[in-house]
């Protein structure tokens, strides 16, 4: 009876343990509760209100809601993130003003056609041994990864590391789907009920910092050796955080008191998200646009008239200015792309109860609980009101006396119809990038292949599946076929 008793205490005190290690409070002196099942939640589908949130009461809808996200990476806050202030503008402001700028675009050209290339040459040795038919999405991810990490680190980053991030990436963004995205605001029960999951979820930061952190130590040895050079002609992302200083508190006189470098911490999550970002909107956006080029070979023939009349599709546009302008049938298949399946499926916002009132949306309750709101962002490109048939691809539309000439990928201040990529202040720093980097892969396929279904296929599968991103539920199966390329 004595051992009995014994054992019953070492396995509760093993579960408080257990508790206690992988299951901390998810509240700090410095945050705010995490959302909870109660917390109310308004769904928005009509473009017009989604202008009320975004445009018009930008200043009240600009917090992100993190109780979402694991514990350490909601502490480490990212762009997406982090509370609108000071710290985000610094970092959105390092971005935009560096990595991102369109005066250094043109720089990008050559890791761009490497990526391209390489693409290209694995896709050509599936066909040649494969049968004819490819799954186009992991050769797809793994070049555009690849282009990714060396904007990130610069060159010197081993295939074996870039891989196992990219093997994190890919294991992140698929466990964040369904009951996963909850379990961080959840109580501890739950967690426990979901044991492995939570775990393999939330020990992502750890597992993605004990490979970047070894890069990054590498990045600064460079550029100590370099006298803060790096040692390439490219200034990598990394190097502009490593360079960065950020406020050291978060008041609203924050930018004028001290600054501070970024922690490893916080670079790490900058560079997961940076990495992650770049290289799932690009593989979504470029996966869903050749799909219906499959289903509607005849804008896929337009698409190619136009790539091979342009410089026999080569030295493709380094902006997304040059795109709209060199290639108005490319830029127009993108963006009814984008319009029917954007990367991000949904923006979220934390509202005060009194500003919410701005949506026509009630206190969400007496103690003055935050509200939570959802903006659809496929319903919203498809919304009846905004759109002649919604449901339908025809990129002509987007063209010159289109219905939807002028409409770019980041609405105006005065109209929304579709915000693939956010709206207001908040919107993706990175869209212009992005849409070079789709443009330049997506012509490159055309150009090169003809894209079929396989013969043992009766239609391509659109269901999607909803996680961080919006991808293919069904990856994309095609039967490719080399062109007859003009010299």
């Amino acid at each position: 009876m004595e051992a009995l008793v014994q054992l019953l205490l070492t396995l509760g005190l093993v579960i408080l343990v257990f508790l206690l290690a992988f299951f901390p409070p998810s509240t700090t002196r410095h945050s705010r509760p995490a959302a909870t099942p109660t917390q109310r939640t308004t769904v928005v589908t009509d473009p017009d209100v989604a202008r009320l949130m975004l445009s018009d009461h930008a200043d009240s809808f600009s917090n992100r809601p993190t109780a979402q996200y694991p514990k350490d990476f909601s502490e480490s806050h990212s762009i997406t993130s982090v509370p609108y202030g000071p710290k985000w503008r610094a970092l959105r402001g390092n971005l935009t003003a560096d990595i991102l700028h369109p005066t250094r675009l043109g720089l990008l050209v050559p890791l761009r056609q490497e990526a391209v290339d390489a693409l290209i040459a694995r896709l050509s040795t599936q066909q040649a041994t494969g049968g004819e038919v490819v799954v186009v999405r992991d050769s797809l991810h793994a070049a555009v990864f690849a282009m990714t990490v060396r904007m990130c680190f610069g060159d010197g980053v081993g295939e074996r590391c870039v891989r196992a991030m990219e093997r994190e990436v890919i294991q992140f963004i698929s466990t964040f789907v369904g009951d996963s995205a909850l379990l961080a605001g959840s109580s501890r029960m739950t967690r426990l009920l979901h044991w492995r999951r939570w775990l393999r979820y939330s020990g992502t930061f750890s597992r993605v910092s004990k490979i970047i952190l070894p890069v990054i130590t590498a990045r600064q040895q460079r550029r100590r050796c370099t006298n803060g050079g790096g040692g390439t002609g490219i200034r990598s992302y990394v190097d502009s955080l490593l360079d960065l200083r950020i406020p050291d508190n978060h008041g609203d006189d924050a930018m004028a008191g001290s600054k501070r470098p970024l922690t490893d911490k916080e670079i790490v999550r900058l560079v997961f998200e940076f990495l992650g970002a770049n290289t799932e909107s690009t593989v979504s956006c470029v996966e869903w646009t050749l799909a219906y080029l499959v289903i509607h070979p005849e804008a896929q023939k337009k698409l190619h008239h136009e790539i091979t009349s342009v410089q026999h599709g080569k030295g493709m546009p380094a902006s997304e200015e040059r795109l709209h302008h060199r290639l108005p049938y490319l830029r127009a298949v993108i963006l009814e792309s984008l319009r029917l399946h954007a990367p991000v499926p949904v923006i979220m916002r934390d509202v005060g109860a009194d500003d919410a009132a701005v949506c026509g949306t009630p206190a969400a309750s007496a103690d003055g609980a935050p509200v939570l709101f959802v903006a659809d962002i496929r319903e919203i490109g498809r919304n009846r009101k905004a759109w002649t048939d919604p449901d339908e691809f025809c990129p002509e539309r987007f063209l010159a006396g289109g219905e939807a000439e002028g409409v770019g990928p980041v609405p105006g201040p005065k109209e929304i119809r579709m915000v693939p990529f956010g709206a207001g202040r908040r919107y993706c720093p990175g869209v212009g990038l992005g849409m070079v980097h789709v443009g330049c892969f997506l012509a490159a396929l055309v150009r090169v292949f003809e894209w079929a279904l396989p013969a043992d296929c009766d239609g391509v599968d659109l269901t999607e599946f909803r996680a961080l991103f919006t991808l293919m539920k069904t990856p994309l199966r095609a039967r490719i076929t080399p062109r007859a390329l003009a010299m």
